[in-house]
């Protein structure tokens, strides 16, 4: 099991701990269990809408050094083809470009070195560019600054590009590329405290429920100070599971021995990603300077520039790049030590072969570094949830993000803020990601020719 395992938690306590239990929050807190972007911008919309509220952020690891967000490619887009998730990351968009000023905490500047340089989606076939077509119609409908580009278009824009194979390019001229999803931590987490969210370290270990209705009273929970744990008990009004890849397990603890009849549909699996450079001066061969979020079609590998890139700069030669695993080998992560490392058949067998054939320049690469990080991956149609249990009514799941976390967690934890200060959806109207989809009782949602 993985290391953060609530059970396994559970059984290294020693065996008096709970009896030493401290209630410390006030009766009616909102227990946000989760500090990474979607469980702080849910406690930071939540002391906005209702200041009188008692909210506590349970994280981890505050280091956030396995964090899913902080191993990320950091990216931010609006080309997708369900008009909810491009309405989602337009207010990702928003908030990043205002973020100076939304996080600001006594004059201290906040730059999120939010990098618009685009994201490039290629089709291959006349298929594919039908589908991008559909698509494109609904970002723009949305306010995305999404512009198709036939293949005379995309060789003038990006001269570096082969073309000889692809039939269209959609392209994202403003609002979306990559930002630092540490920085956006950090200015998450002073801006929430200085809204008067208490943001401890520590980790759930078990939870009392009434027997009638299946709410949650109160949750037990090891708060870490100064090398020592002290076990508290934290009467709720509320839950908030917003622990990404580890949602599932979340959920069983909170269950108890009475097991759900409907558990989350999300299970952690890893995804690596790795740092290259590239030759900056080859004879007769065009290098990019600035490379945008670029998706090959067929294999999916994607690809950008790393650092912060000037517009009139020179080529710095550094990219990221990455790809998903295959069906056959993409698998739930049963043990943390599974993500020590990245898995470099990826890069000899299929990244390094489609970087190549995209991008001539990348037959004079060096790899320089790589790592693997967890990715929540809703198993029903890798499309978020965002809605309360049926099973658990005062537990909110913002969860299931499947790649897409980081950026929409403006708009997810406004969202969640929503539901339970009026119980409904009043900025977006994200009705499509409840959970009865997740039982049956509505199909899913699914993106269409996008990754």
């Amino acid at each position: 099991m993985l290391h953060n395992s609530f059970h396994k938690s559970l059984s290294r306590l020693p065996r008096n701990i709970l009896s030493r239990c401290l209630s410390t929050a006030p009766p009616n807190t909102t227990l946000v269990i989760g500090g990474g972007p979607v469980g702080l911008c849910t406690a930071y919309h939540l002391a906005l809408s209702s200041p009188r509220s008692n909210i506590t952020v349970l994280e981890r690891d505050p280091t956030y050094a396995r964090a899913s967000a902080t191993l990320s490619a950091g990216g931010i887009r609006q080309q997708f083809s369900l008009k909810q998730n491009v309405q989602m990351s337009i207010y990702g968009r928003d908030f990043l470009r205002s973020a100076h000023e939304l996080l600001r905490v006594d004059e201290e500047e906040v730059d999120v070195q939010f990098q618009e340089k685009g994201y490039l989606f290629l089709a291959s076939t006349e298929s594919g560019a039908e589908v991008m077509r559909r698509n494109h119609e609904v970002q723009v409908g949305e306010g995305a600054g999404v512009k198709l580009l036939n293949c005379h278009e995309l060789k003038e824009k990006f001269p570096w590009l082969n073309t000889s194979d692809i039939v269209l390019g959609s392209y994202g001229e403003t609002g979306e590329g990559w930002f630092d999803p540490w920085i956006l931590l950090r200015a998450l987490r002073r801006k929430c405290q200085s809204l008067g969210v208490t943001i401890l370290k520590g980790y759930p270990i078990c939870a009392s429920r009434d027997n009638d209705t299946g709410r949650i009273l109160s949750v037990s929970v090891v708060e870490q100070h100064g090398g020592k744990d002290i076990t508290s008990m934290y009467k709720v009004d509320n839950v908030v599971n917003a622990a990404g890849a580890h949602c599932a397990q979340l959920m069983a603890m909170l269950a108890g021995q009475k097991k759900l009849m409907h558990p989350i549909p999300v299970e952690p699996r890893k995804r690596c990603i790795f740092f290259f450079h590239c030759a900056t001066e080859q004879k007769d061969i065009i290098v990019p300077r600035i490379a945008p979020l670029t998706i090959c079609p067929i294999s999916n590998v994607y690809f950008r520039s790393e650092g912060h890139v000037e517009d009139s700069g020179e080529a710095t030669g550094n990219f990221l790049c990455g790809v998903s695993p295959t069906k056959e080998k993409d698998h739930m992560v049963h043990e943390m030590t599974d993500i020590d490392y990245a898995d470099h058949e990826l890069w000899e067998e299929i990244i390094w072969p489609a970087l190549y054939h995209r991008v001539p320049a990348f037959g004079e690469v060096k790899l320089k570094s790589s790592w693997a990080g967890l990715y929540e991956y809703n198993t029903l149609d890798q499309n978020a949830i965002i809605d309360f249990h049926p099973e658990i009514p005062n537990v909110l799941m913002a969860c299931g993000f499947s790649g897409h976390g980081l950026q929409q967690a403006p708009a997810a934890g406004r969202a969640a803020a929503e539901l339970l200060v009026n119980g409904e959806f009043q900025t977006l109207d994200l009705g499509m990601f409840s959970f009865d989809r997740c039982y049956g009782k509505k199909p899913p949602v699914f993106e269409l020719g996008i990754v």
